[in-house]
């Protein structure tokens, strides 16, 4: 028995340092086939999201599973032939993670804590210890306690020396709205007394809170994939589901999406979406034009434009033409009025920038691009108009408008994609205003930071790049502002933290961004919610002889190996007009160790 022990630790011992190595030299791709039917995946913190709810190291993890089950060529083929029918789901590898027995992964954290232990000399022909990174196994829960992961980690007196490991063992139940299945907090302590032979313990709790959620848009199909979470951390727990006090230590991390129907800036986003269909059809050489939203076409509207020049310049004065009472504006102006938002109007549009007003919501083709910029430049050519632009405005239309002045003006061919640049250059210069006249204008960001995101020192394509990071900037900071009715207190961090990423960082709508903030700011919109995870943790010891115990509610499963029975919701409860008590997973962490002698 023992030498069948000591020889599962070896080969256990080679594969993963041979993997080890492997990862070191930048192999860590894929998996790695372990006995036949198991595999390791190498991750990193952050990566494998059902075990950080659970764990929070650093470096790299070993994750052992079960290999998904596929179908061989040959019995595909053989299936094939004989005319017999195998669904698509079958043909293709599992999407979600496989678990392996629970008694196989105890063999397995058995086998790993010999091979790590410096006393067992035996089985490394009197090397030294080859140190691990930590190693967990999904387990599929068909133990008596439900256990759903088991993990080891060794505990190091220096890098060299390892003194011990640390296990953790984290069960889980399905969901439940009894509360009364719930343990006490003095049950939960008196556990971890027994457990670890402690006497000074304390509490710390957890609470996340989802302020924003990913609910579905109303009246529409499109599902939000913005969040809103907050977390709270507060030490001495009084009892389980306390709504975390005012004294905790609260973090806002924001997800936000661009084009959420919700978002106060969604007319802003249509119009950045324009920007970038044009830089897309620059690119490819084909331009999908998007629908138009006006009745008139864009060659009507830019001849309008320019005989309303015309007459300003002729003197005449239409007092007895009643006007159009929307005026060229800039779209922000659409923005619900019902929300208040700090998003204000522009009032000093130039006039490439109402050329781009008009022809963004109206142009339908390449040739309406073509006809309007060949309107625009026979006008400033016969001097028909003198339009004003703005200081500093680099597009090729401005650069006319500025030659027009002197009466001299440089022959331009309207062919190829010069007018689609053309058209791109303008819609560039109206929106990077639009974004320094919302950051400046609120006092929540310098020219001196902005000048990097707004240079037109830059091609073309990276411009289009920048300004698509300032208006995921701006979502960020309008949803704190609208939704969260934030101040700017708290808006003039968060966007000093969002510019910083995104000079460091590609466009990255997936990142969430952090915010620290004063708990009794937002304590009405939690104070009377359920919490999306609740989470009491049971410490006792100090540093690396710090034993825990966790006991943590959550709305969602908290592992995607599992499969849990999920009660039916009684039909009167569904027709209740009282709020539906929410149903939790129940998750316990325990932890122990073993000091080598």
């Amino acid at each position: 028995m023992w030498s069948d022990r000591h020889q599962a630790a070896r080969h256990l011992q080679r594969f993963l340092s041979g993997v080890n190595e492997d990862v070191k030299k930048g192999d860590s791709s894929g998996s790695f086939l372990y006995e036949d039917d198991l595999q390791v995946h190498v991750l990193r913190a952050g990566q494998c999201k059902s075990l950080d709810n659970f764990w929070s190291g650093s470096g790299v993890t070993f994750i052992f599973e079960k290999k998904p089950f596929r179908l061989e060529e040959d019995l595909l083929d053989e299936s094939q032939d004989n005319g017999s029918h195998v669904s698509d789901l079958a043909l293709q590898e599992s999407s979600q993670p496989m678990a392996v027995p629970t008694m196989r992964a105890r063999q397995l954290l058995s086998s790993y804590t010999l091979a790590q232990n410096p006393n067992m000399t035996q089985l490394r022909d009197g090397k030294p210890v080859d140190i691990l990174p930590p190693m967990w196994v999904r387990c599929d829960s068909s133990d008596s306690e439900g256990t759903c992961w088991l993990g080891a980690e060794p505990i190091k007196a220096n890098r060299n020396e390892i003194t011990g490991m640390s296990f953790r063992m984290v069960t889980c139940a399905g969901p439940t709205a009894d509360k009364t299945s719930f343990p006490s907090l003095e049950m939960l302590r008196k556990s971890h007394r027994e457990r670890h032979h402690s006497s000074a313990m304390q509490t710390r709790g957890f609470a996340q809170y989802d302020l924003f959620g990913t609910n579905t848009v109303e009246n529409s199909v499109i599902e939000s994939q913005s969040s809103v979470m907050v977390d709270f951390v507060w030490n001495g727990v009084d009892s389980i589901l306390q709504i975390p006090p005012l004294t905790s230590a609260a973090t806002l991390n924001i997800k936000v999406e661009s084009g959420d129907l919700r978002s106060p800036v969604y007319p802003v986003y249509k119009e950045l979406d324009f920007l970038l269909v044009l830089a897309d059809g620059l690119k490819t050489g084909v331009t999908e034009w998007p629908e138009t939203s006006e009745s008139k076409s864009a060659v009507e509207l830019v001849q309008e434009l320019l005989n309303e020049l015309k007459n300003k310049l002729d003197g005449v004065n239409n007092t007895g033409t009643k006007k159009d009472p929307e005026k060229v504006k800039s779209d922000v102006a659409a923005v619900d009025s019902s929300i208040q938002s700090f998003i204000t109007e522009r009032g000093d549009l130039d006039f490439a920038e109402m050329v781009w007003c008009k022809m963004r919501k109206s142009v339908s083709s390449y040739q309406d691009a073509v006809s309007c910029f060949s309107l625009i430049i026979q006008a400033l050519k016969h001097g028909e108009v003198h339009p004003w632009i703005h200081r500093g405005s680099s597009s090729t239309l401005s650069k006319l408008i500025q030659q027009s002045y002197h009466g001299s003006m440089q022959s331009i061919s309207l062919s190829g994609l010069t007018p689609i640049r053309m058209l791109l250059e303008i819609g560039l210069d109206k929106m990077k205003k639009d974004y320094i006249n919302c950051f400046i204008g609120q006092d929540l960001a310098t020219f001196n930071y902005l000048d990097y995101f707004i240079t037109p020192s830059v091609d073309l394509e990276e411009q289009v790049h920048r300004v698509k990071k300032l208006h995921h900037m701006l979502e960020v900071v309008v949803i704190c502002n609208a939704f969260l009715t934030l101040g700017h207190e708290n808006l003039f961090p968060l966007t000093q933290s969002c510019l910083k990423y995104y000079k460091e960082n590609p466009w990255n709508e997936q990142h969430v961004f952090q915010l620290p903030i004063r708990p009794s700011i937002i304590s009405h919109f939690y104070q009377e919610s359920h919490p999306h995870i609740w989470r009491v943790e049971v410490l006792s010891g100090h540093g690396q002889k710090e034993l825990k115990s966790s006991w943590q509610l959550s709305s969602r499963s908290p592992v995607d190996h599992v499969c849990f029975d999920i009660p039916d919701v009684p039909v009167d409860m569904t027709l209740s007009g009282e709020s539906e008590e929410i149903q939790y997973y129940r998750t316990q962490v325990s932890c122990s160790q073993v000091h080598f002698v």
